[in-house]
């Protein structure tokens, strides 16, 4: 608990066994709960995040949405005031997901996002693909919705209200772009602060192979698209 908000802390997970163990110990203490969504993982993930104390739940359907929509309807039987959305390959700072948890749960915004452009970002932890369409998306983003983002990172957090009132649909690559569109269009209060990013442990599943990105990335544009002819 946050400043007297519960935090509710969801992290996709798919085939992340060396790494989901230490991401999971480093956490903050001041997490309430903690969903890891097995996203069809073939790895010991599943085992190691259950005995770390996660909570673990099971999406059959592959896809980063998809992960984060199942996590959300974990939690929406008892939902938390905040919840912090993170990766799990340990590329994220633990202090960084509390403080981004921080600056909403104390009210300073509805939505906090963690800016690795703006942070401090270790080398080889952003690959040239991942500079470039972090800048064509967020400047389109600004050019169209006059919203000043600088990164599509992973690790925010926002309202359970803010979040429910944004109606999230993407079930893949989608996700990151369409949460800070929609935030854009319903005039939230957002606010995006630097954070550190380390190299990931593993290999990505998007960045790390050629067609991911390409996948990612024409995903990432048609969703710009879809929302602005909306």
């Amino acid at each position: 608990m946050i400043a007297g908000h519960t935090i509710g802390v969801i992290i996709p997970a798919l085939n992340e066994e060396q790494s989901i163990g230490s991401v999971l110990e480093a956490l903050p203490a001041a997490f309430d709960i903690v969903v890891v969504v097995d996203n069809g993982s073939t790895d010991a993930t599943a085992r190691i995040a259950s005995s770390k104390g996660a909570r673990v739940v099971h999406e059959s359907e592959r896809g980063y949405g998809a992960a984060c929509l199942r996590g959300i309807a974990e939690l929406a039987s008892n939902p938390p005031d905040v919840v912090l959305f993170m990766d799990a390959d340990a590329s994220d700072h633990p202090d960084d997901a509390l403080h981004v948890s921080t600056y909403v749960a104390s009210g300073q915004c509805d939505f906090c996002i963690g800016s690795r452009t703006r942070g401090d970002h270790e080398r080889g932890s952003l690959t040239p693909v991942q500079h470039f369409g972090n800048w064509l998306s967020t400047t389109l983003i600004r050019w169209i919705w006059k919203a000043p983002y600088t990164d599509l990172g992973p690790l925010r957090a926002l309202r359970y209200t803010t979040l429910c009132a944004m109606n999230m649909e993407d079930r893949t690559w989608g996700w990151t772009i369409e949460m800070q569109i929609k935030a854009a269009m319903l005039n939230v209060q957002t606010l995006e602060i630097p954070v550190r990013y380390r190299v990931r442990i593993g290999t990505s599943k998007i960045s790390g192979t050629v067609m991911g990105s390409i996948k990612a990335g024409t995903k990432i544009i048609a969703t710009i698209a879809k929302y602005a002819l909306r």
